[in-house]
């Protein structure tokens, strides 16, 4: 069902504005040249903004809601000291509760070097930490996470660390969800780390919910006495004997029928798909959510709304620098944990301007959704995974986002990945980024409906993924105004590679360095327009345009 706000005349009176030539815009911005290009994708897109083949609608993607509370409390009137020797973890650490404990508030960090030797903890709804700035402001972390908390193995097997895209030294996470993942931890149970809890038990049905289509904003529910408007919930999604979702995810037809779905375990254990979603309206039994729908709802894979893990929501971490003592990079999958920012079960929650330094990885969304990660960096030594994006994460924004080139040689038996996405995580967008190094890391897991759009990147990195988590790309991913400095193909030129998806302004590129063939056979439906252009496509970005709409 189409939302109330977007009309007919508003999709055409946009398209036809974007339909004037403009000026050709280089890498860097500049104008001069041929005059921009409106590909047919964007034309059609705009007519059927919510049900595109090969576009998905993001413009609703990152947080909605940025609530700020009057209350203020300086870590300084707590015991923390910025002399850059002074432990100041548990000082910080009594702010944030304190917060917490009062409903909410800012928790102020002035300006210098804090040392912490503690992962410092962000539990409770609506408190923001914020620094000076991110040039201002410097937490400086002596510790790993294994020292801090323990040794992480993989709960599927092998002697690989979970540090390698697991957890941070500053971690957003609901206090009870972090306090039950660290105790499974230590006891060496490796938990799922969603928002069902550590063997996916921990929750309960509120109703069934009627067959619907992918892009409806309104659906017919069994009994909505247990909703209300603005109750954040889990739609469900099981899959059935003859992985129709699996195959829906990545577009249907001969292809993914084709494709042997029995073997993926680790895939298979992703499911089933749970996506977390407000509720804007309940009438009657016609609920109206807050976005629209990411997949149809069918009776095989028995829709539900359930509930869930309490969400952390409302918080944020605003203006410093978190810089690592600087060690070697570890051989690949086995990181200590020196790793930067993880959102955990947090939905509407931020980051704005926050530097990580020598850190094993970088930023993290696990089961985080409708989360904004806006002028973050990744500096230092270099690292395995800059940016991940696991565990089903959904409609995230990432935008204004750096990955620096690293400033001494990648240690032998390391691997760099780049903005990584996995684990069935869908409608995730990256927009405006400056990538000097690694690649689009497609993790395996079929991720979904993902779109990277007006990048820069020295496409140098490799993807990862084992190879039963399943294919790595689902339908509907969309790479659009990239620009690629160094000429290679691999994860940036997708029409080969992806079901259902779109290609739209990219540098000539050639494939060389890690090669890889489709997972799907026959015609992939994958669409290519203005390739061999460098920022003639118009929108040049493909989110804001979509936010405009």
């Amino acid at each position: 069902m189409s939302n109330p706000r977007f009309t007919r005349r508003a999709l055409l009176g946009s398209t036809l504005a974007l339909a004037v030539p403009l000026p050709k815009q280089g890498p860097a911005g500049g104008r001069g040249g041929p005059e921009g290009q409106v590909p047919s994708l964007w034309r059609e897109f705009t007519r059927t903004p919510y049900t595109h083949p090969q576009i998905p609608y993001i413009g609703k993607a990152g947080a909605q809601r940025h609530p700020r509370h009057p209350r203020v409390l300086d870590v300084r009137a707590y015991g923390a000291r910025a002399d850059g020797t002074t432990d100041s973890a548990p000082a910080i650490n009594r702010a944030i509760a304190a917060a917490g404990r009062a409903g909410g508030g800012t928790v102020l960090i002035p300006p210098g070097t804090f040392r912490i030797d503690d992962v410092i903890r962000v539990g409770h709804s609506n408190v923001v930490v914020r620094g000076a700035g991110s040039d201002r402001t410097k937490l400086y972390a002596t510790k790993n996470l294994t020292e801090l908390i323990g040794v992480y193995g993989s709960r599927y097997g092998g002697d690989k660390s979970s540090w390698s895209w697991a957890g941070g030294l500053i971690w957003l996470a609901p206090t009870a969800r972090w306090d039950s993942l660290v105790a499974a931890i230590r006891a060496k149970a490796w938990p799922f780390e969603g928002w069902t809890g550590n063997r996916r038990d921990e929750w309960r049905q509120l109703t069934t919910v009627e067959p619907a289509r992918q892009g409806a904003w309104t659906v017919t529910v069994a009994d909505s006495s247990q909703l209300r408007p603005g109750e954040l919930v889990l739609l469900r999604l099981s899959d059935d004997p003859a992985h129709t979702l699996l195959e829906h995810m990545a577009g249907g037809g001969p292809g993914p029928e084709a494709y042997y779905w029995d073997d993926k375990t680790k895939l298979l254990s992703y499911v089933p798909y749970e996506w977390p979603v407000r509720i804007a309206h309940v009438h009657g039994r016609r609920v109206t959510l807050e976005r629209p729908l990411p997949l149809d709802l069918r009776p095989e894979w028995n829709p539900q709304f359930t509930t869930h893990v309490e969400e952390l929501t409302g918080s944020g971490v605003e203006g410093l620098t978190l810089e690592a003592v600087e060690t070697p990079q570890q051989p690949h999958l086995l990181d200590k944990g020196y790793n930067g920012v993880v959102l955990q079960c947090a939905y509407d929650c931020w980051l704005d301007d926050v530097t990580v330094r020598h850190v094993d990885n970088g930023f993290g969304l696990v089961a985080a959704s409708a989360c904004t990660l806006r002028g973050t960096t990744v500096a230092g030594r270099g690292s395995h995974h800059p940016y991940f994006c696991r565990e089903g994460s959904h409609d995230n924004l990432i935008e204004d986002f750096t990955i620096e080139q690293r400033t001494v040689p990648a240690p032998a038996n390391t691997q760099l990945h780049g903005i990584n996405v996995e684990g069935l995580s869908s409608y995730n967008v990256w927009s405006r980024g400056d990538m000097r190094m690694g690649t689009f890391d497609s993790h395996r897991g079929l991720p979904f409906a993902n779109v990277r759009t007006d990048i820069t990147v020295n496409n140098d990195g490799r993807h990862g993924g084992d190879a039963n988590a399943g294919p790595l790309f689902g339908a509907r991913f969309t790479h659009w105004n990239i620009r690629v400095t160094n000429g290679r193909a691999g994860l940036m030129k997708i029409d080969q590679l992806a079901p259902y998806s779109a290609t739209v302004g990219l540098d000539t590129v050639t494939e060389f360095d890690q090669i890889d063939v489709p997972d799907f056979t026959g015609d992939l439906h994958a669409r290519l327009e203005l390739y061999g252009t460098t920022g003639v496509v118009r929108p040049r970005n493909l989110y804001e345009a979509q936010r405009k709409l």
